[in-house]
């Protein structure tokens, strides 16, 4: 009995420890477990959260390729017109060159040619072909200006008294009796320093307003300002209708002229002035394929002006090696001739 009361006690502290034991394991699985439920919950929660970030990531990158191909799409279509718009205007510009090598081929050769003539011509032995004023009346109606297209031009007398006088004396202009203009000398001089076919100037303000503008007002204004145009820009083309065993045409008969082959004296209205007269010559304005049929006053009224820009372009281009009073002259007596073509004096072929 004593050895048993001994062992008793120490078998109940045993039991004691071992439920101890087990009551704290069961809280530590109860925390673990809680634990884990709190990763497992905040784990789901990340989870969703990426999931939305990776929706609207997909979505950016939908819109992105999209607009991806529509950029690549319009600048696709923009490269192919601008392949086109290059071509045609490629081919535009080629055309343009031909023609402008055309047009420099034939200025070159005018160009030489007037060298050729400007250069040996001096005050002391003018070359007559430069001053037509230096020709006898018989000779002066054959003179030609050196216009593009082979514009005819002619001087023109002063009076029936004078044709006898000069038919029996030739005199250069510097003969004649007259008095420079201090005013006009001093604009013309403005003018030389920089000379352009600029109408702003003083100088070819007043020589448009009083001469120019006069000699080339027609009854038919808006052709006058075609025919004006193309005289300043070098592109009037003035023909000669050959004379042929053709009857005339009535006054009724069309005022421009018909197919390119048709070539006859024409007794019809002017297609300047609206008058009824015998034209034998017919203009025609730049690159159009129509032709007007002029009168020869109209005629001279024309070349009249041409003379004068053929000059003034002279002068330009520093093709003329006179002094500025010789030059000045000159223009007077150009501007002298648009002034009497306007009043109606004009020179006949006795041919």
């Amino acid at each position: 009995m004593e050895g048993g009361d001994q062992v008793g006690p120490t078998s109940i502290r045993g039991h004691g420890q071992l439920s101890r034991l087990r009551s704290s394991s069961l809280e530590i699985r109860e925390k673990g477990s809680e634990i884990l439920r709190e990763q497992l919950d905040a784990a789901k929660k990340e989870l969703k959260l990426k999931d939305k970030e990776c929706e609207r990531l997909s979505q950016v990158r939908n819109q992105l390729e999209q607009e991806l191909e529509e950029l690549t799409a319009s600048l696709f279509e923009e490269a192919h017109k601008m392949v086109r718009d290059a071509n045609v205007k490629q081919a535009a510009s080629e055309k343009q060159l031909k023609e402008a090598q055309g047009k420099i081929d034939v200025l070159q050769a005018e160009v030489t040619a007037l060298k050729t003539l400007v250069l040996t011509s001096t005050p002391s032995s003018p070359n007559r072909q430069l001053h037509p004023q230096l020709q006898s009346s018989g000779t002066r109606g054959s003179y030609k200006s050196h216009i593009r297209n082979k514009s005819a031009s002619g001087a023109f007398p002063l009076s029936p008294a004078k044709k006898e006088v000069s038919s029996v004396s030739i005199q250069p202009v510097s003969k004649e009796d007259r008095e420079m203009d201090s005013i006009l000398f001093a604009e013309f001089l403005m003018w030389k320093e920089c000379p352009s076919l600029d109408r702003s100037s003083a100088f070819l303000s007043r020589i448009y307003r009083e001469d120019i503008g006069p000699c080339l007002s027609f009854t038919r204004s808006e052709l006058s300002q075609l025919v004006q145009s193309a005289v300043e820009n070098n592109s009037l083309t003035i023909e000669p209708v050959a004379m042929s065993a053709v009857p005339m045409v009535k006054a009724s008969a069309i005022e421009c002229g018909g197919p390119n082959g048709f070539r006859a004296a024409v007794e019809t209205k002017c297609a300047l002035s609206g008058l009824s007269r015998l034209c034998k010559h017919r203009i025609k304005l730049g690159d159009k394929e129509s032709y007007y049929y002029i009168s020869p006053s109209s005629r001279a009224r024309i070349t009249a002006v041409c003379n004068f820009f053929t000059y003034i372009r002279y002068i330009q281009q520093g093709l003329v090696r006179h002094d500025a009073e010789q030059m000045f002259w000159e223009i007077m007596r150009l501007r002298r001739e648009m002034n009497v073509a306007k009043l109606g004096f004009y020179l006949t072929d006795q041919g």
